[in-house]
């Protein structure tokens, strides 16, 4: 039987344990702070060998992170003390603009070793961001094939899908057995880690289908290849540009896909990191359009180069705003006798443009299926007027009956006029919210059918144009109602 004494001593246990239990909870929830860690190892006084062995512990983009905090003498002498393909890793997981930065700093031998170890499409954007003197020095000072290889996917534009791809892959020919193929996949494999999958060419080099990693592992090493490569395997040619291919790239899980040259041999391969980044860059890019810019606006940019960008699409939106402004001069009587109306007017302008911005939104994001038929759009156009419609209705029904009672009781008027102008309130909604509908919808369908982007058709330029829609439709129905049928003056 327990006496007293014991339960007290199993209540202390008891908490003692709970206490250990938060601790290590606790401790759990604290996650390590490695950017301290690491500096503290930079900027100790090991040896170069100690130091790169506990530097070694870390993960190289944690190390990247912390290559900012450190002055260029602490960052020459990391340079110094961990090994070409260290480095590389570190210096892979940073933007290309800073990473140029970090290779500058550096002596051109180790600095063009580090570029022949890159990815080769990293290597070239990097080199892109370096000054045009040292950069063909590095070029000359990196090792032949790397030189060759940066070469070809620097021959491509910019917004061409070759300029994104990379060398680094496994290509056999198709007339191995198993254990031929196996024995060139570990021969290559020392060069290219990019493995699973294998690109099969024909005895003219020209590209045959795609065989995947684990099929090949658990062949019989006597069986011929053939039935297992995929002839139906997607690529893309190096010269397509970057948004033609997006769709096609995006609708394949595949871990990379090959690039070709207009003579079909295999150029180097798209991979799926490369295809996030691809999409990535088009979003901000239309996005960057949605704003009324031309491209994605860099933090370090020229104040010349963003002003370049904007004042062309505001100059435009200015002359829509003094055609906004002398359609209301026109509806002055209007304003000089119910100058209440004015009091309402910012909420019809705002909720026309929210919905074409809405509209537009949606619309761009559905053109971006290149394969779309004219059936399809007519069907979009179609379904953005019936939303509008319909969130017209409602939302012009809300506003005829509070905005009727709060000009009946707050504003003390009379119970006809109140709901009188109301009523040009809710039905104005109504079509200012279904034409911005069909605007935000037709106008980026225009300019893709005329081969301009339709991300041009901008954020701003689609609202000043329903700012135009929503003062027509409202002053005009207020106009016609209530002065002409009702003769309401204020």
């Amino acid at each position: 039987m327990k006496t007293e004494k014991d339960m007290e001593e199993l209540d202390v246990l008891g908490e003692s344990a709970e206490s250990e239990e938060e601790t290590e909870e606790t401790e759990q929830l604290q996650m390590p702070d490695y950017e301290e860690e690491i500096l503290k190892v930079i900027r100790s006084n090991a040896s170069p060998r100690m130091m790169e062995r506990n530097l070694s512990d870390y993960h190289p983009k944690d190390i990247a992170e912390v290559l900012p905090e450190l002055t260029d003498k602490e960052r020459k002498k990391l340079y110094r003390i961990l090994s070409v393909p260290v480095l590389t890793e570190i210096l892979e997981y940073g933007s290309e603009d800073v990473t140029g930065g970090y290779l500058d700093e550096m002596d051109l031998p180790k600095a063009a070793a580090i570029l022949s170890e890159m990815e080769t499409d990293i290597a070239v954007n990097v080199l892109r961001e370096i000054e045009r003197g040292k950069r063909l020095l590095l070029i000359d000072a990196m090792d032949g094939e790397a030189r060759r290889e940066v070469a070809l996917i620097a021959s491509y534009d910019e917004d061409e899908i070759g300029s994104r791809m990379t060398t680094n892959c496994i290509i056999i020919r198709e007339n191995l057995s198993v254990k031929g193929a196996m024995t060139e996949l570990l021969d290559q494999a020392a060069r290219n880690d990019n493995i699973s999958t294998l690109f099969v060419v024909d005895e003219y080099g020209a590209f045959y289908g795609a065989l995947d990693l684990k099929k090949l592992i658990i062949a019989r090493e006597n069986e011929d290849l053939e039935p297992l490569i995929v002839t139906s395997f997607p690529y893309v040619y190096g010269h397509e540009s970057i948004e033609d291919c997006i769709e096609k790239l995006k609708d394949y899980s595949e871990d990379s896909i090959p690039v070709l040259d207009n003579n079909n041999r295999i150029q180097g391969v798209i991979t799926s990191q490369s295809i996030i980044e691809v999409a990535d860059d088009e979003m901000r890019e239309d996005y960057a359009m949605l704003a009324g810019l031309t491209a994605r606006e860099d933090l370090e940019e020229p104040l010349k180069v963003s002003m370049g960008k904007r004042l062309p699409w505001l100059l435009i939106l200015l002359g829509l705003s003094l055609v906004v402004s002398a359609v209301v001069g026109v509806f002055e009587r209007v304003v000089d006798q119910l100058p209440l109306i004015m009091a309402f007017q910012s909420m019809i302008l705002g909720m026309a443009g929210n919905v074409g911005t809405q509209s537009l939104a949606v619309t761009i994001r559905v053109l971006m299926d290149e394969s779309l038929t004219a059936r399809q759009k007519l069907t979009l156009v179609s379904k953005e007027i019936r939303v509008g419609l319909a969130n017209g209705f409602i939302l012009g029904v809300i506003s005829f009956v509070l905005v009727g009672l709060f000009i009946w009781l707050v504003k003390s008027k009379e119970l006809l006029f109140s709901f009188a102008v109301s009523g040009c309130i809710g039905v104005s909604l109504l079509l200012a919210m279904l034409i911005s509908s069909a605007v935000g919808t037709l106008i980026p369908l225009f300019f893709k059918k005329i081969n301009i982007d339709p991300a041009v058709a901008s954020g701003p330029l689609i609202t000043t144009v329903n700012d135009l829609v929503a003062v027509l439709t409202y002053y005009g129905i207020s106009w016609a109602l209530l002065l002409n049928v009702l003769q309401f003056v204020a």
